[in-house]
């Protein structure tokens, strides 16, 4: 999947990857699309309640090697 921005996120743990996702969204324009990158397991259950709280659009999680790529898109 295209991202517009990366947040890497690996070595950090709840809640650090949410907190620095909210931070770097606000630097993208509605629509653009962050990637970010983490190995906290929580993080699957972490961003896609953040993004119900907060408007934008969980595009998809991709496992691999115990790291996580989470997608989300900036709403608009």
């Amino acid at each position: 999947m295209k991202a517009d921005a990366t947040l890497d996120c690996v070595g950090l743990y709840c809640p650090m990857p949410i907190y620095q996702t909210a931070k770097k969204i606000k630097e993208l324009k509605p629509g653009q699309v962050l990637e970010v990158l983490a190995d906290d397991k929580g993080i699957k259950e972490d961003m896609p309640a953040w993004c119900r709280i907060t408007g934008n659009e969980m595009l998809g999680i991709e496992e691999e090697h115990g790291e996580y790529k989470a997608y989300v898109r900036k709403a608009k």
